[in-house]
């Protein structure tokens, strides 16, 4: 009989999880049902709790509930609570819910995969939201000369800024305390999703930088196309997706995928 995993979010119909997580058990052998479930933007906690008590193992979490996801658990992993939102769920035997976020690994591993440095190089990270939160920290454990957290709330980015500050030089602020050049910047927000683009100075990269959008799609982002004019190499964040999902079947079935296969099937579906 096979394990029943999911991905809980609300909207969740647009979710490349199914696809993702169908293939990883497919090249791994492993047998699995994955599923997007919708949950009601009041109902989070008693979706998650419906499912397991109709035998679900785990489950992905996306937006906007991978805050209240965190308040779910009995254990936390390290980087879930440095966080302070969890992505990953685990239905545990005894009834005990455990809590992972693995947005960190899967940007770090897009991010090696595109070969761009992180030791030494000064990184921007707009937006103070989950997906910032959750990256913070494995970005600074590469030892970055210096972290940049903006958003349009400066004290937001001030705030979180300090909670990561005994892992190295991170500072936050708002929009009008944004001063370049940076070696990489990367788009926690949600404006691509919008068509917005962020308010950014002209000089905003080294000459050779890079600008990594978490989001994707079919065509580059606005974000992306205006880094790309200004000199720097855009990356999307469909890598990310899938590297942050691989760690997650880790989690749930102590195998890892490959996740290079996957990577170019969804790059030809979102393409092609």
């Amino acid at each position: 009989m096979s394990d029943h995993y999911c991905v809980l979010g609300n909207p969740v119909e647009h979710s490349k999880s199914p696809l993702i997580h169908q293939r990883f058990g497919e090249q791994t052998g492993q047998e699995i049902v994955y599923t997007a479930e919708l949950a009601p933007l009041d109902g989070f906690v008693a979706t998650w709790r419906a499912f397991c008590e109709g035998g679900g193992r785990g489950a992905n979490v996306t937006v906007p509930f991978k805050e209240q996801a965190f308040a779910l658990c009995d254990t936390l992993s390290e980087r879930a609570r440095r966080a302070g939102a969890v992505n990953t769920l685990i239905n545990g035997q005894n009834g005990r819910v455990y809590g992972d976020n693995t947005d960190g690994v899967g940007l770090l591993r897009d991010l090696d995969a595109h070969h761009i440095p992180l030791k030494g190089v000064r990184i921007l990270v707009l937006g103070a939201g989950g997906a910032v939160r959750g990256v913070l920290a494995p970005l600074l454990e590469r030892g970055p000369r210096e972290v940049v957290i903006i958003n349009r709330t400066g004290a937001k980015a001030a705030a979180l800024a300090r909670d990561f500050a005994d892992l190295g030089a991170v500072v936050g602020g708002g929009y009008d305390a944004l001063e370049g050049p940076f070696d990489l910047v990367i788009n926690g927000t949600s404006a691509s999703l919008a068509g917005e683009l962020p308010p950014l100075p002209e000089a905003l990269f080294t000459p050779g930088g890079f600008a990594y959008d978490m989001m994707y799609a079919a065509e580059p982002t606005v974000f992306l196309r205006w880094a790309q004019d200004h000199g720097a190499t855009p990356v999307d964040g469909l890598g990310m997706l899938v590297e942050q999902a691989a760690e997650a079947f880790f989690l749930w079935r102590r195998v890892r995928p490959d996740t290079g296969p996957v990577r170019a099937l969804l790059r030809r579906a979102l393409t092609g």
